[in-house]
This record gives structure tokens, sequence and C-alpha cells, in this order.
């Protein structure tokens, strides 16, 4: 068993981490940074303590992740922080294989080298985050967390896209993301997380993850994590034949769609002003694109919501979670004013408040609110398996 635990999260232009005590039962968060801007200008480092006090913050050039990963390691050890005793990366995509955590060795590395192809904003970096470390420390432990391990218990009706069977066989299926989130909600449920649940994962990314008696059923995202319900630069899913159009009439090629599929599209496409849903509530009263992209969001959450009902038979709680959920009151009471149906009745003021059931006494399906903890579920998972 290992004392302190290292979680790395590479994102497309960041590389956050979060170093843990993992000793006899005992799970304290020591300390928490991030490098962000990765390959950008204007890069940075922070880290703060377990009371929150920033303890550095720097100017960081990095160029890539592997800079960004030696960068934030050299700070750890600097502050004379603990050296981790292993490593536990997030891994956005683990493929059709993966369905639970593994220990990172050759093989694994060259399987995740395969799967680039269905992640490349993400599997890249994250790769170069695992050689990073074991070049720094050649001997420590690593382990893989995979966000896509946790939906491979769907239905193949679930997974399966209706496109020929060839695809399916080549690995073309519904992955679902966010599913390190997904199970630190069902472990904070506890023995709550029974009967028919959805899971809405709302941050900068965005998706559902439809749950029953602790086994999942469906979800929104698919293929890639660009799939789904809009999101702040992401399109979610859109009509193939918008694709084909740009392309035959507009002469798109492929990195001219990723870009933006990916990055110009979602809450800052439609707003023109920004990705941030914060800002958006801020300025939807004077800003007709703000209030918009935010009606849209609403909109298409509730919808999913009311597919993932159906894919249950129906609903008794719906959970909260990631910045927006956690964080936009609004949003949530926007949401929920059209799921009367479901049995959904918010209460307006434990809404406003963030309290921790935001449904009135007496209603039928229960709304909650739920900070995820992704990284203590990476911690968790890398204690176990690097003894």
């Amino acid at each position: 068993m290992s004392c302190h635990v290292l979680c790395l999260n590479s994102g497309s232009s960041s590389v956050k981490f979060a170093l843990y005590r993992m000793c006899e039962g005992d799970e304290t968060l020591l300390a928490r940074g991030a490098v962000e801007r990765v390959g950008l200008r204007g890069g940075s480092l922070w880290l703060r303590d377990i009371a929150k006090d920033r303890l550095s913050e720097i100017q960081s050039s990095a160029k890539g992740h592997a800079d960004a990963v030696r960068s934030a390691l050299e700070a750890l050890e600097e502050l004379g922080l603990p050296a981790p005793d292993a490593v536990g990366h997030r891994i956005v995509h683990g493929g059709a294989e993966h369905t639970a955590p593994a220990v990172v060795d050759a093989a694994l590395l060259e399987k995740l080298r395969g799967l680039v192809p269905f992640a490349p904003l993400h599997l890249p970096g994250e790769i170069q985050g695992i050689e990073a470390v074991a070049a720094r420390y050649p001997r420590l432990r690593q382990v893989a967390c995979f966000d896509t391990a946790f939906h491979r218990g769907m239905p193949e009706a679930a997974q399966r896209f209706p496109l020929p069977n060839a695809l399916w066989e080549e690995g073309v299926r519904r992955y679902g993301f966010h599913g390190l989130s997904y199970e630190y909600i069902l472990g904070a449920l506890g023995r709550d997380a029974t009967g028919r649940l959805i899971i809405a994962h709302l941050g900068n990314g965005a998706s559902l993850a439809a749950v029953k008696d602790g086994a999942p059923v469906d979800t929104t995202m698919g293929l890639t994590p660009a799939g789904g319900l809009m999101m702040g630069t992401r399109s979610g899913d859109l009509d193939p034949g918008i694709l084909l159009y740009l392309m035959r009439e507009r002469g798109y090629n492929l990195e001219r769609l990723s870009q933006m599929v990916d990055h110009e599209s979602g809450l800052l496409g439609v707003s023109g002003i920004s990705r941030d849903m914060k800002s958006l509530l801020e300025k939807r009263d004077k800003e007709p694109g703000a209030a918009l992209a935010v009606r849209m969001f609403c909109r298409q959450l509730r919808k999913h919501i009311g597919a993932m009902a159906a894919a249950l038979g129906g609903l008794d709680t719906l959970v909260f979670t990631g910045g927006i959920g956690e964080r936009a009151d609004p949003v949530r009471q926007e949401v929920c004013e059209g799921l009367s149906h479901l049995g959904i009745h918010l209460d307006a003021e434990l809404n406003e408040r963030h309290a921790g059931v935001v449904t009135s006494p007496g209603s039928p399906c229960t709304v909650r609110i739920i900070p995820t903890n992704e990284d203590l579920v990476i911690a968790r998972h890398t204690n176990g398996l690097a003894a």
C-alpha cells in the first residue's frame, strides 16, 4: 500500500495534479495545483496546500505535457512536500478492452497509443505525462484510471450506434466519459444509490449517466467526448449531414471540422462571448447571445434528462455535479421547471443556497447537489494497485 499518491489529470492544454496521503484509512489531500495554458503564451503553474493557501505561483513556459508534468514534480519537491510513492493518471479513453484501472507497463502504453484516434485531444498528452514520470522516477509504479471504464457495463443496445457491424467490431461504439466522476458520486450516495438515478456532470465538458441500482444503463457522450449535449466549446450531437455539407459545400477539411466541433461551438459559439456559464448568466439580461446560449443549454439538458429517464423507466434521483451543476442555481432552476412530469418539484430557497437536497418535501423524485472528486477516486485506485 502506498502512503503518498500523486494524481495527474492531463487536459488538452493543462495538467492538474493533487497529492494525497493514503495511509491506514487516511485520505488526506496535502496539495493540489495545475500547469495551465500548456503550449500557449502566458502559461502558469500554481500550487495550494490543504488550507487552500497559495504556496507557489510562477510563470510557466511548458511547451508540452511532458514539460508540464516535470514542472509539477519539481514544484512539489522544491516546496518540501512528500515524494509520491505511486502516481495515478486519469486516462480519458480506455477503449472497449479496459474495464478497470490497470498498472502501467510497456504493453499498456502501446495499447494507449493505438487508441489515440479515439481521443486525439487528450491521449497524447496523457501518454507524455506517463513517460515524464517514468523518466524522473523509473521505479515508481503508475496506474491508469480510465474515464470510459464505468460505462463498459452498459447493455450492448446502448453502446452500439446504428452503423454497419464491421464498425462495431473495429471499436466504433458509445464509450461514455466522466466515469471517474460518476463512480465518486455513487460512492458518496451510498445506500441512496439504489433505484433509478441520473447523474448530470456539468462543467466545460458535460454529460449525463443513467444508472439503475448501481449499474450503468445509458450515457450521452459517444465515441468521443464531443458528443451529447452542448458544452463550453464543444457542439455535442450534430446531424451528420451538417458535417457532410461543410465538407462538400464549404471545403472544410478534417482539421477545420475538428477545430469547429471541439473549440468554436457550444456556449462560446452560440453566445459569441464566452464558454463560461457564470459569465453568461451575469450578462444574459443585456446580451441576447448570452441569453440564447443559456436557454439552449438548459433546453438540451432537460431533453437529455427526459431521454435518460425513458431509458430507466422513470426517475427516483437526479444528481447535479461538476462546476455548473454544483454552483449554477439558475441553470438547475430552469432545467427542473420543465421536469414536473418526472416528479421533480424544486424548492427555490434550497436551490439558491446549494443545499444537499434541493427538492420540496414529498417530491417523488429527489434532486441532489454533490460536489465530485475525481482525484480521490484516482488516489484510491492507485493506492489499491500500487502495493
